[in-house]
C-alpha cells in the first residue's frame, strides 16, 4: 500500500468531494479516483458510498478513517523526528530522478554537488516521468532530475518550478553488431516503450529525423525501463532508442552500435519552490555553477 493513499482518503473523508480532494492533493481527478479505488482494493472492501453527493463513508470507511488518522499522525511524527536528526547531522536533500539518470548522470554529479555544497544527507527516488511530476507537485521532494527536449511538454509551471540545465545527453538508436542487412529494406525490429511514456515520446521525435531507420514494432516494454530495453538490444532483439550515457560502455565494448543520427537532450534539474529552507537554496546555488559548460537557467 502507498502511504499517500491514506492521505488521499482522509482528504476525501473531509471534503466529501472527489474534484475538491484532487485539487487539494495536486493531481487530476481521474488519478485521484484511481488511487482511492486502489486503496479499497487493497483493503478488500468499499470505503465510500458513491451513490450520493456529497460522497459518504461506508461503515467500514468510518472505522478505517480512525485507523488512517492514527497511522498518518504516527508516521508523520516519526518522519519529522528522523528528519530533525538528519538536519542535526548536516541536513538532508531529496531528489526525484528518472531511472536511467539515477544510474548514469546522477551518481557523479551528486558527488561533485556534495563536495561543493558541504556536508549533507541525500535521498534519491528513481521513478518514471509521470510519478516524478506527481511526487514533486505533492511537495515531498526538493528536486527533480529529468531529460528535456523542446518538443516534449513538461507539465510544470515555469513560474512555480524553475529549472537549471545541469547536463547534456542524447538519444541514440542502437542494435547489436551483425544485424541482418536486409533490415535496411525490410525494416528494423523496434523495441518500443509503452504508449504515453516519456521515452516513447522522445523516440517518436528521434524516429522522425532524417536518416532514422525504417522500423516495425517487434517488442513493447510495458514498464518502460531503459535498462531492460538495453538488455534486449544486446541480446539481438532489435533496435532501441536509449540515452547515450546508458549505453556508452556497450558501444565502446562493441556490444552495440549506433544505427541512426542522435537526438540531443538536456538534463534538467527542477526545484520545488515550497521547500525553500537554507540547505535547498545553497544546493540550488551550487548546482547553478557546478558545471560551467552546462548549468544555466532558462
Amino acid at each position: 500500500m502507498d502511504f499517500k493513499w491514506l492521505e488521499d482518503f482522509l482528504t476525501l473523508a473531509e471534503t466529501r468531494s472527489f474534484s475538491r480532494s484532487a485539487e487539494l492533493r495536486g493531481v487530476t481527478q481521474s488519478a485521484f479516483s484511481r488511487r482511492i479505488r486502489a486503496l479499497e482494493e487493497w483493503m478488500g472492501t468499499d470505503l465510500l458510498s458513491r451513490d450520493s453527493y456529497p460522497v459518504t463513508l461506508t461503515p467500514e470507511g468510518v472505522l478505517f478513517r480512525e485507523t488512517a488518522e492514527e497511522a498518518v499522525r504516527m508516521i508523520t511524527s516519526r518522519r519529522a523526528e528522523f528528519r530533525e536528526q538528519s538536519r542535526a547531522r548536516g541536513g538532508e536533500i531529496s531528489f526525484l530522478s528518472l531511472h536511467s539518470l539515477s544510474v548514469t548522470f546522477l551518481p557523479g554529479w551528486l558527488m561533485r554537488l556534495k563536495s561543493a555544497a558541504g556536508q549533507m544527507t541525500s535521498r534519491v527516488k528513481p521513478e518514471n516521468f509521470d510519478r516524478c511530476i506527481e511526487a514533486l507537485s505533492e511537495g515531498g521532494y526538493d528536486f527533480f532530475l529529468t531529460y528535456a527536449h523542446p518538443q516534449v511538454n513538461i507539465p510544470l509551471d515555469p513560474e512555480r518550478y524553475p529549472h537549471l540545465v545541469v547536463g547534456q545527453d542524447s538519444l541514440v538508436a542502437v542494435a547489436r553488431p551483425g544485424w541482418p542487412r536486409e533490415w535496411l529494406t525490410e525494416g528494423m525490429p523496434l523495441l518500443q516503450y509503452s504508449r504515453g511514456s516519456f521515452l516513447n515520446q522522445m523516440t517518436r521525435i528521434a524516429q522522425g529525423q532524417p536518416g532514422a531507420p525504417k522500423i516495425y514494432v517487434a517488442h513493447i516494454d510495458e514498464a518502460s525501463m531503459a535498462e531492460a530495453m538495453k538488455s534486449m538490444a544486446v541480446a539481438g532483439h532489435g533496435v532501441v532508442w536509449l540515452p547515450r550515457l546508458l549505453v556508452e560502455a556497450e558501444i565502446a565494448a562493441g556490444k552495440l552500435e549506433i544505427v541512426a543520427p542522435e537526438l540531443p537532450m538536456q538534463i534538467r534539474l527542477y526545484r520545488n519552490p515550497l521547500r525553500g529552507r537554507g540547505l535547498t537554496g545553497r544546493v540550488w546555488q551550487v548546482a547553478s555553477t557546478l558545471d560551467e559548460g552546462y548549468s544555466k537557467t532558462e
